[in-house]
Parts: C-alpha cells; sequence; structure tokens
C-alpha cells in the first residue's frame, strides 16, 4: 500500500455541509496530506428516506471548493456505503451462523423497556434463544420482503447487561421500503449506520477513523464487530467458517466537535430556518453551511486557517465567532483590492469649484488598488463639483473628538483634496438634505505643497458624475445570543432582527466591471464580496463578509 495512513470523510449526503463538516474536512484530509497519506471520499448513504443526488453533489462541490480532493496514486478514492451493501449482508448472515445475532420481532416499544437504563440492566428478548437457522430463514424472509417494515430487526448478539447500553443487543438491520438513490429498489432491508460504518472503514483499509465524540461510546462496538468479522468461527455442524475480513482492523479515534458561538449546525434546525423561510435558502450567507459562508465571501483559505488555529481536542469548548472572521480578515487583508463605497450617501457640494476649477471641469484623482501591491496598478476616479459622502460624516454641532466634517472645519476627501465645510441644507423637519464645503486650492493628494494645510480628518466619498450604484447586503450574525439553542431553548427566538439590511449605496467605478465572487476592502466600512448569484455588471450586488474589525466582543 503507498499510503502511510488512510483517513476518511464520510458525511450522510442528507444535507448541506456546514462550518463543522469543514473542521472534519481540513482535519481528514490535511492528515493525508501531511503524512503521505490518502482519504477516502465516502458517503454513508445508509437512510433511504433522508438521501438524496442533490445533497450528494453539493458535498463533492464543497470539498474540492475547500481545496481536497480523493484521487492518489492514480486511483480515485470516491466511495458510498450503498457500494458495500452485498458485503454488508453477507456480514450479517456470517455473524448469524456464528451466533452472533439474531431477528428479533418484538414491538418497538417492548424492545426499549426490556433495554434498560444507566441503573437497571436490560432483559433478553423472548427470540434471542432462536436457533441459528431459525434466524437465518427469518432474515432471508425480511431481505425477501415478506416482513413489514418495523416487523423485525436484526440484532447482535452481546450482553443485554453490559454496562454499555450501546452494547446490548444492538440493530444492525431494520426493514425500510424505500427507494434508494443509489441502488433503487433492490434492498428492502438497510444496514444501520454504526453497523455499516466498521466494514466500510475495514474493506477500504482505513487506519485512522476519525469522529465526533459522540462515538466515542460507540467504540467498543466498533471493535467488537471488526474482531468477530475478522476470526474464523465454528459452524453447528463443527466445521469452520473463515473468516470474513483480513487483519489489522481499523482504529477509532474521537475529538470534538466544532461549538461556534451565535451558530447552530443541527441540520435539523437549519433545515426548519429553510423552509419556515427564516433565511434565503441553504446558500444564505447567515447560514452557516460551506456553501452560505462561500456566497457570504469566505475563502477556502480562511477556512483551512481557521480549522488549524482552533485546533483538536477531546475537550468539549466554545470557539468564539470572532476567531472565524478574523481568519477571514486575515486571509482577505493581503489580496482584497481596495475600493471607495457611501453606504448612506448624502450629497456634497463644493460651492466654489466653478469658480477655481471651471464649469463642468472634473478632476482626474487615483489610489492604488493594493496598497502593498503596486504591481495590482492603479484605480481611478473623478473629482467634481458633487460628491457622495456619508451621511454621518457631518454633523452641525459636533460631538468631542469628532475631526470630520462641520461649520469651519477642513478635512481631506482622501486621495483627493483638503475642503472646509461652510454648512448645510435642510429639509423643513430638519433632515440635512445637502453638505457645504468650499475648496481649499493647491491640496491635492500626492501634488507638491498638498500637506501645507495640516487636518486631523480623512474621509471618503465618490464623485456624482462616475460612481456605480449598488446594492449592499449588510449580512450580520444570525442569533443575538451565543448559544441560542443551549439548553432546549427555542433558538428562533434570539433571531436577530438585524441580520440582513439592504442598502442602495455609491461605488467608485472600478467596481462597475467587477465579477461575481469577487472580493474588495471597502475603505472605513469592512470586506465585501459581490454575490455569487446576483452580481451582474448591469446590477451590481454586494454582500457584507466582515467589518475591519471585531465589534461584537465590545
Amino acid at each position: 500500500d503507498p499510503a502511510k495512513i488512510r483517513t476518511r470523510f464520510p458525511p450522510e449526503p442528507n444535507g448541506y455541509l456546514h462550518v463543522g463538516h469543514a473542521k472534519s474536512i481540513c482535519l481528514n484530509f490535511g492528515l493525508a496530506r501531511d503524512y503521505g497519506g490518502v482519504c477516502h471520499m465516502r458517503f454513508d448513504d445508509t437512510n433511504p428516506e433522508k438521501e438524496d443526488t442533490e445533497y450528494v453533489n453539493s458535498i463533492l462541490d464543497a470539498v474540492k471548493w475547500l481545496g481536497f480532493n480523493w484521487d492518489a496514486h492514480g486511483t480515485s478514492h470516491l466511495y458510498q456505503a450503498s457500494d458495500y451493501f452485498d458485503f454488508m449482508y453477507r456480514a450479517a448472515e456470517f455473524l448469524i451462523q456464528a451466533g452472533l445475532a439474531y431477528v428479533d420481532e418484538q414491538s418497538a416499544e417492548d424492545m426499549r423497556q426490556n433495554r434498560g437504563d444507566f441503573n437497571t440492566p436490560g432483559k433478553d428478548s423472548p427470540f434471542r434463544a432462536r436457533t441459528r437457522e431459525e434466524n437465518l430463514s427469518r432474515f432471508r424472509e425480511m431481505r425477501d420482503g415478506q416482513l413489514a417494515d418495523g416487523a423485525a430487526v436484526l440484532r447482535a448478539k452481546i450482553d443485554m447487561a453490559s454496562p454499555n447500553i450501546n452494547m446490548r443487543d444492538p440493530a444492525i438491520y431494520r426493514i425500510r421500503r424505500a427507494t434508494h438513490h443509489n441502488t433503487g429498489d433492490t434492498w428492502c432491508i438497510y444496514p444501520m449506520y454504526t453497523f455499516a460504518h466498521p466494514i466500510e472503514d475495514a474493506l477500504e483499509q482505513i487506519t485512522h477513523s476519525i469522529c465526533t465524540l459522540e462515538f466515542e461510546d460507540q467504540r467498543p462496538f466498533y471493535d467488537w464487530l471488526l474482531s468477530r468479522l475478522s476470526e474464523s468461527h465454528t459452524l453447528t455442524d463443527g466445521s469452520a467458517m473463515p473468516a470474513l475480513l483480513a487483519q489489522p482492523n481499523p482504529k477509532q479515534y474521537e475529538f470534538a466537535r466544532l461549538n461556534l458561538t451565535y451558530v447552530i449546525t443541527s441540520k435539523r434546525k437549519l433545515a426548519q430556518l429553510v423552509n419556515e423561510g427564516k433565511v434565503n435558502g441553504w446558500d444564505d450567507p447567515r447560514m452557516p453551511t460551506i456553501v452560505g459562508l462561500r456566497r457570504r465571501g469566505y475563502t477556502p483559505e480562511s477556512l483551512q486557517l481557521f480549522a488549524e488555529r482552533i485546533g483538536v481536542t477531546k475537550s468539549d469548548s466554545w470557539i468564539d465567532y470572532s476567531t472565524l472572521e478574523g481568519c477571514l480578515r486575515d486571509d482577505l487583508d493581503p489580496k482584497a483590492a481596495r475600493a471607495m463605497a457611501v453606504l448612506d450617501p448624502i450629497a456634497l457640494t463644493i460651492t466654489n469649484w466653478d469658480e477655481l476649477m471651471g464649469a463642468g471641469t472634473l478632476d482626474d484623482c487615483h489610489a492604488p488598488v493594493h496598497p502593498h501591491h503596486p504591481e495590482l496598478g492603479q484605480r481611478h476616479f473623478k473629482f467634481g463639483k458633487s460628491l457622495w459622502i456619508e451621511r454621518t460624516d457631518y454633523e452641525e454641532i459636533p460631538p468631542k473628538g469628532f475631526f470630520r466634517l462641520f461649520p469651519g472645519n477642513k478635512v481631506r476627501l482622501k486621495y483627493g483634496h483638503v475642503i472646509e465645510c461652510t454648512g448645510a441644507h435642510k429639509d423643513a423637519s430638519g433632515q440635512v438634505t445637502e453638505v457645504l464645503a468650499k475648496l481649499i486650492p493647491d491640496t491635492k493628494s500626492g501634488t507638491p505643497g498638498s500637506d501645507s494645510v495640516k487636518v486631523k480628518g480623512v474621509i471618503t466619498w465618490v464623485g456624482q458624475t462616475d460612481a456605480a450604484s449598488a446594492e449592499v447586503r449588510l449580512y450580520d450574525r444570525l442569533f443575538t445570543e451565543a448559544n441560542p439553542d443551549a439548553g432546549g431553548k427555542d433558538f428562533l427566538a434570539s433571531l436577530n432582527p438585524d441580520s440582513l439590511k439592504v442598502i442602495t449605496a455609491y461605488v467608485e467605478p472600478s467596481l462597475a466591471n467587477s465579477l461575481a465572487d469577487a472580493k474588495f476592502q471597502f475603505e472605513r466600512h469592512g470586506y465585501f464580496v459581490a454575490d455569487r448569484t446576483d452580481h451582474t455588471q448591469s446590477r451590481l450586488v454586494f454582500n457584507r463578509c466582515t467589518g475591519l474589525k471585531d465589534t461584537w466582543s465590545k
């Protein structure tokens, strides 16, 4: 085997992957990459009622987008549990013939009661003492569709008094008449996940079966099953039945699942958000799904960095959402193009522009695409009499420490000129409708003597003549509470009513030809992405990825 280790990423295709799966993908594929191994992409598709090819395709796309693939040594290591259904059936008959499994026809309620609890040992099923031949015959009747759904299950025969409830004769096959997305109607019985998973690992020669802590109590059954299937057994007639699986067996290792503040990762609850219209689909940028994070502007590198920073532990702990946002900032800062945008626009008129520069004149201004990468070139925009600035950049009576526009104060319009505010126009209700200022000559950025006039404030702007109108979606955290579903709380009660604000903004002309999924730093405002679904050059749509700094922790 050319692989030094073999890991696997084995999601069930019953929903869209979320940020917790991203951690698992980075862990399993990353370990294989770092230690000369191979990671298998495998679908645990043992539950036909909840699975769909839509989810299969979305999962494959997510893994590839994150930067990983399952090809190694000239072989594609893409598998699905349903490929092994024939072998799993053989394994079930093997256990029956070895006296290690039986068909139980108790009702579900009787099985539950007889299972006992943490303080009470279980009771043997009245069907537990059936002969191997009876069990084999009955199991084949299950397979052949002669029993109704729920009429019987196949159980491993272990120990009904075990202190580990998972070892009290767990069910390993059940009857379920449902069309499977891969095998169609070939089967009416399906293996349980806890039975199928170790067999898949063994057949694929997985060395490190890494899973989350909730499966720690299942590890004894994982080991029990593989041990029994890799041993020979004696049949009732005294003949030997050779082992089904080769040794050595895979080993299971557990780690703590990702707990991220202000996020829920329950597939059921995420589906509820979608189905009840609380969000706009699985790829809503407020969702923790990988498709949602991608549309929000997260990059594969930022999610890989996040997985690396939080590490792997066996201790349950909560990771603050700001850690995830910090990874995105650290990834985007060195590579996102800069741009100016005015999100809450108010008109600014330079009252002496015509006198100094000439009516209708426009001044060419420029700025670097990225301040640390001069090789990326310059972006260009026009400065003229009529501009747009942020409404919050003007105060008639400035509070202490306010250095932007107020009557008599001077500021620099970034990459442009210094101006002095002379006042503002208001409407009948007292709302400011236009800010007025005069140009200070010979102060254009980058020209000799431009710094002769000292100012404390610098503000961003766009020109009314060449700015592009854009729809900007200001996304924020979906929940107002750090642990929205802790302790059985109604998670819907803490939905953030301000998790999405849609505004019309003005952006500099360099963004007019931007492509979907392009990332930018809007100076002063944060990081934004051209929406990968709705953005076109005839309709500019930008989503806020994250601010320039964490504001929630304050």
